[in-house]
């Protein structure tokens, strides 16, 4: 499995459902299911529209880094929250 796949998939868990993470991030669910197939890759602005769907437990950096840089580590942040 991917690492993209795997964001997707904890999207999937966070709301229950391919259809409620779609209603959530304003996509329909065949969408959601492309983007499981062959790790397809999310637009930038869907990245940040599942950012905000997930309250930020998935980020546009882990959707898209080669737009939006590499996620932060757990280290950066707590810096950055001190």
């Amino acid at each position: 499995m991917t690492k993209f796949r795997s964001h997707i998939e904890r999207a999937i868990a966070i709301h229950g459902s391919q259809v409620k993470l779609a209603k959530e991030a304003g996509c329909s669910q065949q969408y959601i299911s492309w983007l499981l197939s062959d790790a397809k890759q999310i637009s930038a602005e869907m990245a940040v529209a599942f950012e905000r769907a997930t309250n930020c437990a998935i980020t546009r950096n882990d959707l898209r880094p080669d737009i939006f840089g590499a996620p932060a580590s757990k280290k950066e942040k707590q810096g950055a929250a001190a």
